[in-house]
């Protein structure tokens, strides 16, 4: 037996990094002795159970998709008379650049799509499509935080990771928040899913290309023999828990061993999608001669599986092709038209499986990339960054559908009607789901943090 002295001498090492190890230990698995993923209940009434973001990562360009303007047409090769901002990433001089694309009016609501998405034209009347998205943040890495964090900076809890923060999830079968990796990730990186400070029971979890989408998820002996291991931890805590109290850490990570175990099936028949009607898998494109579009058919379908099965958020990134995504710095006719190509009808066919099945009712879907481009060109074919006027869309979840909303100028360089900054969409995203963004904060470093930190507001014409 050691006397008090002799314990603290020997073991004075040790109790440094203690606090570390439980600080980490709680991180992992949730701190309050349940599940961290269980659901939760909202702030108010949800329209929507679910999202799925489409980050369409380089950033496609507003006035060659969604934002057509004729002024463009009328001086091209000559001078932009507008006064540009000093804020770009390029000194690429002043010259117009009409677009490459077509564009005509689509659908009972009469949106304007240029011809790099015929299937998603057809969708029209089921989008919100926001022309007036601005931040003030041009370079890549920078604007992919934004858009995901709300910060410019990594280090911050993504979109994801307090919507399962603050609403839990539905499954115990699956994580809360999944990231289908399509061949090239965000420029920002992990930390563009990544909980922050947050606990990391809420971060996204990557599902991989490959034929095992998740690490060591595969079991190396049987079900009966994990299944008793589990018992037998459930028992000795039961046994401590009796003899010594309750320890919360303990408690949540049977937890999360539990869930692990649940996944080992789920997954496995989650990514089986050999039972989905050739119908199903045509309408994905999942049969397309093109890789890039078979491979982006087959992760839109996935997500529509992930949310019918109550995962909370759901983010793919496009899939690689020749032109490297859609960051356009020369070379815009044929790069946007390829990066078009791999995702244009597996977006349809998200939009049209969801909406017959009755699930884009309470699905928030959401298109766009961290900025726009500029009208001016770089080069004779180019364009360079623009955030201060660009174009998402949403729809479902109770976006107000088949609508155009906001304007930038005669030559879509500046946000200048019904402007909406990221922090509104995401304040919007979040009532929709039932959250107040101002309600949904979590202390770290002496504050109070939120997803749109001290800004934001929701906006109601895009309400339905």
């Amino acid at each position: 037996m050691l006397n008090r002295r002799q314990l603290l001498c020997s073991a004075s090492g040790g109790f440094g990094l203690l606090p570390f190890w439980l600080t980490a230990l709680d991180d992992a698995v949730g701190a309050d002795g349940a599940d961290a993923l269980a659901p939760r209940p909202p702030h108010h009434e949800a329209r929507a159970k679910s999202v799925i973001y489409l980050y369409m990562e380089g950033g496609p360009s507003q006035i060659d998709t969604f934002d057509p303007k004729p002024e463009l047409i009328k001086h091209h090769g000559g001078e932009l008379p507008l006064e540009e901002s000093p804020n770009t990433v390029f000194n690429i001089g002043h010259t117009v650049m009409k677009s490459p694309y077509e564009f005509q009016q689509h659908g009972a609501c009469g949106a304007w799509v240029s011809d790099l998405f015929p299937h998603v034209a057809e969708m029209v009347d089921d989008l919100c499509i926001i022309r007036s998205m601005h931040h003030g943040i041009s370079n890549h890495s920078s604007a992919c935080y934004v858009s995901h964090t709300g910060f410019p900076m990594s280090g911050k809890p993504s979109m994801g990771s307090w919507l399962t923060y603050g609403l839990g999830c539905e499954t115990r079968e699956l994580p809360g928040f999944v990231v289908l990796d399509c061949g090239q990730g965000p420029s920002g990186g992990a930390p563009s899913w990544g909980s922050g400070f947050l606990p990391a029971a809420f971060q996204g979890t990557l599902f991989s290309k490959n034929e095992s989408p998740i690490d060591n998820l595969a079991p190396r002996e049987t079900n009966d023999r994990q299944q008793t291991k589990l018992q037998a931890l459930q028992r000795l805590n039961e046994l401590s828990h009796r003899r010594f109290g309750g320890d919360t850490r303990i408690d949540a990570r049977l937890i999360a061993y539990e869930r692990a175990f649940r996944m080992q099936t789920a997954v496995p028949d989650l990514m089986d999608i050999s039972d989905e009607p050739d119908e199903t898998l045509r309408l994905y494109a999942t049969d397309s001669k093109n890789p890039q579009t078979a491979l982006f058919g087959k992760r839109c379908l996935l997500a529509r599986r992930l949310v019918e099965r109550g995962v909370r958020f759901v983010e793919l990134f496009p899939p690689r092709v020749k032109a490297d995504r859609w960051d356009q710095h020369g070379n815009l006719a044929e790069g946007h038209r390829l990066n078009a190509a791999a995702v244009d009808a597996p977006i349809a066919g998200l939009l049209q499986d969801l909406k017959r099945r009755g699930l884009l009712n309470q699905t928030v879907v959401l298109w766009g990339g961290e900025f726009g481009r500029t009208p001016n060109a770089q080069g004779t074919d180019g364009r360079d960054h623009n955030p201060f006027g660009y174009t998402v869309w949403t729809a479902g979840g109770g976006f107000r559908p088949g609508i155009q909303f906001g304007s930038t100028d005669d030559f879509g360089y500046y946000a200048v009607d019904d402007r909406v900054h990221l922090h509104d969409l995401h304040a919007t995203i979040l009532h929709l789901m039932g959250i107040d963004h101002e309600r949904l904060t979590f202390r770290f470093s002496g504050r109070d943090y939120r997803l749109t930190d001290v800004h934001g507001r929701v906006v109601p014409e895009l309400l339905a």
